[in-house]
């Protein structure tokens, strides 16, 4: 048996005994060292989007504990993160590059049990034979600490939101929201040599957006907030934006920043289900409205390059550490958008 946080439904999540899974001939279960809690995360557990029961995570890195029989390749204590999906690289989907529309990228995961959801908030997580075999688990280097390594994911997907975008060297781009994904992608684009110009509506976020690269930041209920973009983009408006926060006034705020002919990028799910689109704005300044979900598997190698090389530090954006037990205190800090709380990490095998 093994610990893990079962969710019995919205806002119940119970740390219990569960069976540690069992494992066909091609599957590999890795010891979970620890495991990120993202916004996704807290999506799931607090509204009603999927059915019970069910254990999360999907930001996990640790060791390899069994192997099934036909496995190659992997071995016991060997230090891996882990993809929590893989496309099945052959479909319409994933031969036009759009992998996390690829209905094999959508339906295997790894599991912990119950229907596969992740599995990371567990002791131990499966990864099915089609992940072993296709990417699913990444070697982690002896320099690499397991905490940054659980990043990888992430990290992918921002930079995948990025090159989405087709940002480029000496642009200047408008990021709405400095939480773990904004953060992560201020991040990225320093690294890339793009000016970043950021806003969010909790003040203690502002200075750490700064702090990890970003060249402004402003309150998004800054009335000044146009005319303050307009000064730094030399009257002609940002060259895009990216909204990892997603709501009415950020749609609006980046439509009002980003001038004719950019682009809006959209990373993260609407807190509003709906919002007013003026497509005649669209039409007549040429802006270009895009959607990023998930992870590009043609990005891989420049996400492990970028992150196992320490190109950024993502540590910059690790605020608390739980154990696993503590999950429900985790997700509340996230929710309430404690100060200075940003990037939190749980760590399964911290058993009290």
């Amino acid at each position: 048996m093994m610990k893990a946080q079962v969710f019995r439904g919205v806002n119940q999540l119970s740390y219990e005994d569960v069976p540690i899974p069992t494992l066909d001939a091609d599957e590999v279960l890795v010891e979970v060292e620890v495991v990120g809690l993202g916004r996704e995360d807290l999506a799931r557990i607090r509204y009603p989007l999927y059915s019970p029961p069910r254990i999360f995570g999907h930001q996990i890195a640790g060791k390899i504990a069994a192997v099934g029989d036909l496995v190659e390749d992997w071995s016991l204590g060997q230090r891996v993160a882990v993809m929590p999906h893989v496309p099945c690289f052959r479909c319409h989907y994933c031969l036009s590059g759009k992998f996390s529309l690829c209905k094999t990228y959508q339906d295997i995961t790894t599991t912990s049990g119950f229907i596969p959801s992740g599995g990371g908030f567990a002791q131990y997580v499966k990864v099915p034979g089609h992940m072993v075999r296709n990417g699913g688990l990444i070697d982690v280097p002896e320099r690499v600490s397991l905490e940054p390594a659980s990043f990888l994911y992430p990290v992918n997907c921002c930079l995948k939101a990025i090159k989405k975008a087709k940002v480029s060297a000496g642009q200047i781009i408008f990021v709405a929201g400095a939480g773990p994904r904004g953060l992560l992608a201020i991040l990225l684009l320093k690294y890339f040599g793009v000016r970043s110009v950021v806003v969010d509506c909790h003040p203690h976020r502002l200075d750490k957006a700064l702090q990890v690269g970003a060249e402004a930041a402003f309150l998004a209920s800054d009335r000044d907030l146009h005319t303050k973009v307009n000064y730094l983009s030399s009257g002609l408006g940002v060259d895009g934006s990216l909204l990892s926060i997603s709501n009415e006034l950020t749609y609006s705020q980046a439509l009002d920043c980003t001038r004719k002919g950019g682009k809006i990028l959209v990373f993260s799910e609407f807190s509003d289900y709906s919002i007013t689109i003026n497509p005649n704005l669209l039409y007549r300044r040429e802006i270009d409205l895009l959607g990023s979900h998930g992870a590009d598997f043609q990005l891989q190698s420049q996400a492990i390059d970028i992150l196992f090389n320490q190109r950024i530090d993502v540590e910059l954006l690790i605020s608390d550490r739980y154990p696993l037990e503590d999950l429900p205190k985790a997700v509340d800090r996230i929710a309430k958008v404690v100060p200075d709380t940003y990037k939190i990490l749980l760590y399964p095998q911290d058993v009290r």
